[in-house]
Formats: C-alpha cells, structure tokens, sequence
C-alpha cells in the first residue's frame, strides 16, 4: 500500500460515518505469515483455522502495527517484517491532528496509511501518512483507536489490583481524577515525611554540609556579581588599556568623514574629507533636468545623513573614552576577584554564570538540609498536613468504590445471565484500611463469585473453574467495551474454555459490540464465528521450496463458510452432518442478528 500524499482533508472518511475502521491489514514475514493481506469489512470480523495455523499473527501484527514491542524472534528467515494498514477515519477525529503534529498525510482517498519494520535484529521502524515517526507517536495514537483484549488480559483481570482498577474505571472520570488527586498527596506525604526522617536521623552531617553551602553563599554574596559582568569588565579593561590608540583611530576617522570640524585636530592641510566630496557631487546632480540623475541625488543626500551620523557617533565615543590609570587599576582588581570566584564555585568553561547557577542550586539545597527547631517544627508541620489531605482523599476514593461496586457487579452478573450463568452472583469484597494509606488508597479489593445458589462467595481466581473464569472475565471486558471509545477492537481467544449455549451468547455478544464498533475475533468456536459480518481464515501449508511452512488468509462465504464451520464443530469440512449443524448456527446468528 504506497502512501499518496496530499494537503487536503481527508474527504473519502467523511461520508462514512464509523467512528473509524481498519479496511484493509497487509503482513509480511511475520510468524508463519509469508506474504497475506486482510480485507476488513465494519461490523463483526473473526479469524478461523487450525490449531498452530498462525491465527495469533493476525493480532500479533494488528499489535505492532499500533506501536506494540517488537518481538524479533518472530520474523522469518528472510530477516525483516512488516505491517501496514490503512485506517478510515471520519474529519473530527482526534487522530488526525496528532497525525498532522507528526508530518503525515491523508491518502488520496482520505484514508491514513500507517506501517511498521522489524529487523531480525530487533531494529524496529513506523511509518505515518508516509513520514517516518518514532514509534511512541504511533503508540501515542492507538490509544483512541484500537483495544486488545486477549488471555493475557483474563489473567490480569484475575489479580486483585486489577480488579481494584477495574472498578475504579467502572466508577467514572470524577471517580478518577480523585484518585489522581490522592496519588499526588499520597506521593507528596511520603517525601516529607521521608525528608523529616532523613533530617533527624542525619542531623550532625547536614549541619556540616550546611555549613560549607552558606559559607560560599556568604563569599559570592559579599562579592555581589552581577550577570555577564566577567564579560563586561573584560571589555571595559580592554578599553581602558588601549585608550589612546582607540582615541587616534577614532579621530581619523571621523576627520575623513566630516574633516576638521572643531578646529582641534590640526587638519587645516587635510585633504577634502568625505561628507564634503558627497555633498559636491548630490549637488551637481541634483541640478540636472534628468529623472534619474535627480533620483541619484536624493540617495546622496540620504548618504550624507548617513556618514555625519556615524561622525557623530564617533565624537560621542571618543568624548567617553576614558584613560583613567586608576579607574583600570578599580577594573582589574574587580576582574580579579570575580575570576577567584569561577575558579571556585563554576565548572571550566562556565565563567561568571557557572558561579551564579551554583549559588542558585545551593540556595535551594540549604533549605532542605536546615536542621533547625524552626525547620524540622515547619516540616513537621507540613507532613502532618498532607497527611490530613490523605486521609480526606483516601476516605472520598473508598466511598467511590463501595458506590460503584454494585453496580459494576450488577452489570457483570447480567452478562454472566446470558453466558448460561444465570444462578452466578457477582459481588465486590472492599477491606478499607485508613491506618494504612497505600499508592492507590486504603482499599484491598476483591471481585467474588457464587456459581451457583448455595455457594460462598469466593475470590473469582480462586473459586472459579477454567471456563467460569473466562465467562467472568469476558464478562467484564464486555462491560467495559461498550462504553469504550476506541473504533476497533480486538478480542484474541478470549473465548477459550467456552462452549454450548454460552458460546453461542458470546456471539451475540460480540455482534452487539460490532454494532457501534469494529470487533476483530480469533476464535476457535463456531457458534462465535456464525455472527460475523467478515469471516476469514487462516490456512496452513508446507512450502516445500523454502523449506518452511506457509500461512495463507482468506475470506470465506457461501458454502466455502459452511464447510469451515463444520470443520470447527466436526473437524471435517465435508461432513454432512457437520454441515447441517453449521448452516442452522448462521440461521440462528442470522435471527439473533435482525
């Protein structure tokens, strides 16, 4: 996909009113991927195929195309990868103006082009709008694009700090932005309060290094430098050393300029001086009928107001030009104490400025090592403080929590009803700790599953079976994922452990999902694939030429569909009934859908 550029807005986005979508994914020596490209439709894509087939390529390529680390163990033997992709976006989209920040450009068709390299040796390069970009820009613009849920995020939904954050978002920005405020107190606490400790404890040795800090202040004080003065004072000796021959020098220049005009310099012989010739010659021309010869003129004149201002400017020179030897000799013993300083307090080559940015920085680093009463008492003081603001803080952020939390467990447990889960009950466990304000509040929490009546309410990672687990935790991505603004999503598996009616509801799941979003699945279930809008597959072979296997992607429609579904319930493609089975799957994803 050669990047065409162009000034324009992008204007092929414009009449497609998505939030955005990825339309088309080329990857190459990727995995077991030699050379494949994905046509993206809206709505609902999954990716079939068998077990080992490469299908997890597909997001692993999605993943690096958005700025996602660059594995180099994954590239083939022909020793480089690469991704590209091409995004439509509608005009308001918050994308292209950190795209335009970057250098890039629209497409002719008003879509984004990104790509990405990776080297066998792990040198990774992007590509934006046909500008090279690092590849955090990238990473920067995926953030309001694209979201990866995958295995990886059920194991981390299953530790209690995720579950804790996951609440936390559940319970809104406001509920955020406190937390935000609470960090920065928590964080501000802990460094007065580390800082007053360290002044106890340390008392005898930042006396000492206060000592030697307000001495030099003391001695640069006295002295009381002002900026650039090195450098002024070196001119000014310069002068004054060489007083007499700036003097002649200035004299004879403004007396080639103006001549002898005072009477002072001797000059009665001198020949014509320059301010006289130009004037001779303005009014010769002036006097002429000719155009140009009287627009000549007028520059002349200008040229005289030129020289007789420079004259001047040299009279004023060598009025202030003074030859005082005791005024050098003031000059010199300054620059001398000012020079004592650099070699002091500046690194080499700093001058006068190195002893300035030192007195600055040792000012500030005086008031923390002041070990005084007024001091540790003020310190003290101000620790106390932020620690009241803590616990003010801590106090909102847990009752945040305990508000959210049954109706982020409402939610979850709602869509555990429709994953044949319907006697689980969700529920949040919030041990609060205001003695022990922690980084993210005084808190511990943990999400609890019931399966069934009866049944104790127990941590989900510890009361939960394989398939439980993934129902919950899909369960909560799919909370999460309709209120999420990014226009394409990326489920990786997340099924697994699944199957029966409750894969079937997955589907339909994702069908709703595909409603307002871009929903991508690798799926190993058929009654989840039978829901898509685009359904491809990934193919396998042996390159006997190259020695490797080869991966192929493909959409399939019609019967070639048919005999793909049948293969993921039957594991055979011609079974007949396997067959039967797949078409009444797409007939009840068909109704489910309309």
């Amino acid at each position: 996909m050669p990047a065409r550029t162009t000034t324009d807005r992008p204007v092929a986005a414009a009449a497609d009113q998505h939030p955005g979508r990825l339309t088309e994914l080329r990857i190459r020596g990727l995995g077991s991927i030699d050379d494949a490209t994905l046509e993206l439709g809206s709505g609902l894509t999954v990716v079939t195929g068998e077990t080992g087939a490469g299908k997890t390529m597909v997001v692993t390529g999605l993943t690096l195309l958005f700025g996602g680390r660059a594995d180099p163990g994954r590239v083939r033997a022909s020793g480089k990868a690469g991704v590209e992709g091409r995004l439509v976006l509608p005009p308001d989209s918050p994308a292209w103006e950190r795209a335009a920040d970057a250098g890039a450009d629209p497409d002719d068709d008003g879509s984004l082009i990104l790509a990405r390299t990776v080297s066998a040796e792990g040198r990774s390069r992007a590509f934006l709008g046909g500008r090279s970009v690092p590849v955090g820009v990238v990473s920067e613009l995926s953030e309001g694009l694209l979201a990866v849920h995958g295995q990886t995020d059920q194991q981390r939904l299953s530790r209690p700090a995720e579950q804790r954050r996951a609440l936390d978002r559940y319970a809104g920005a406001g509920h955020l932005a406190l937390l935000d405020r609470y960090r920065e107190a928590h964080q501000r606490w802990r460094q007065l309060a580390a800082d007053l400790e360290r002044r106890h404890t340390q008392a005898r040795e930042l006396a000492q290094a206060a000592d030697v800090l307000r001495h030099g202040l003391e001695e640069i004080e006295a002295v009381g430098p002002e900026p650039g003065e090195d450098e002024a004072l070196d001119t000014q000796a310069k002068r004054l050393a060489d007083a007499d021959a700036l003097r002649a020098a200035a004299d004879q220049a403004r007396m080639a300029l103006v001549g002898d005009v005072t009477g002072d310099l001797g000059g009665a012989d001198l020949p014509q001086d320059a301010t006289a010739a130009l004037a001779i010659a303005e009014r010769a021309l002036a006097a002429s009928d000719d155009p140009t010869l009287v627009l000549l003129a007028q520059d002349l004149a200008d040229a005289v107001a030129v020289v007789s201002d420079v004259a001047g400017q040299l009279a004023g020179y060598v009025a202030d030009l003074d030859a005082d030897p005791g005024r050098l000799a003031e000059v010199m013993d300054r620059r001398s104490v000012i020079t004592g300083l650099v070699r002091k307090y500046a690194a080499p080559g700093e001058g006068l400025a190195g002893v300035l940015a030192w007195a600055e920085d040792a000012a500030g680093r005086l008031a923390q090592l002041d070990v005084s009463d007024e001091a540790l008492e003020a310190l003290g003081k101000a620790r106390d403080a932020a620690r009241a603001e803590v616990d003010d803080l801590g106090a909102q952020v847990s009752a945040g929590r305990r508000a959210a939390a049954d109706g982020f467990a409402a939610e979850v447990g709602a869509e555990l009803a429709g994953l044949a889960m319907k006697s689980a009950r969700v529920s949040f466990a919030i041990d609060s700790h205001p003695d022990q304000p922690g980084a993210e509040g005084i808190d511990e929490v943990a999400l609890l599953l019931a399966p069934h009546p009866g049944a104790p309410p127990r941590p989900v990672h510890k009361g939960a079976s394989g398939g439980e687990l993934s129902r919950v935790m899909l369960a909560i991505e799919v909370v999460f994922a309709g209120a999420d603004p990014v226009p394409v999503m990326v489920f990786d598996e997340v099924d697994a452990g699944v199957g029966g009616q409750a894969a079937g509801e997955i589907g339909r799941r994702l069908a709703q999902l595909a409603r307002d979003h871009q929903v991508v699945v690798v799926t190993h279930l058929a009654q989840v694939a039978a829901f898509a809008d685009t359904h491809l597959v990934v193919d396998k072979s042996p390159d006997t030429a190259a020695g490797v296997t080869a991966t192929d992607i493909r959409a399939v429609d019609g019967e070639d569909r048919v005999r793909e579904l049948a293969r993921m319930l039957s594991g055979l493609t011609d079974s007949g009934t396997g067959q039967a089975h797949a078409r009444e799957l797409l007939a009840v994803a068909a109704a489910a859908r309309g």
